[in-house]
């Protein structure tokens, strides 16, 4: 079974994902995020044909707790959020998705390079 990814945010922020071919979204204006994104995201994760769930970093900050929690703790689907700070984040939610971290040790990759 093929899943598909959704988004869930602000009109702006959703639009670009639409034109992209994104069928499943959940736009929730600004001004109404700390009333309506707790139960946005909530639908969305509850959807079985839903794979990936992609979000504003900045977004997070509208949910209550609980939502946060299981949002961001969720496997499948998959949250991936997109802004300031995202990318280690990012970098969590791969490794607590398939179990290993892709990116290695930094460190390592660094160290080889300078030696050669």
């Amino acid at each position: 079974m093929s899943q598909e990814i959704a988004v869930v945010g602000s009109p702006e922020f959703t639009t670009g994902f639409r034109l992209a071919g994104v069928r499943k979204v959940e736009s929730v204006p600004d001004d109404e995020k700390d009333e309506r994104l707790d139960d946005a995201v909530e639908r969305t994760l509850d959807d079985d044909d839903v794979g990936i769930v992609v979000m504003r970093d900045a977004d997070l900050d509208h949910l209550s707790r609980q939502m946060r929690r299981t949002a961001e703790g969720s496997v499948e689907p998959v949250l991936v959020t997109l802004g300031a700070g995202a990318g280690s984040g990012l970098r969590e939610q791969i490794r607590r998705a398939i179990g290993i971290d892709l990116m290695g040790d930094d460190d390592n990759a660094d160290g080889d390079e300078a030696n050669s």
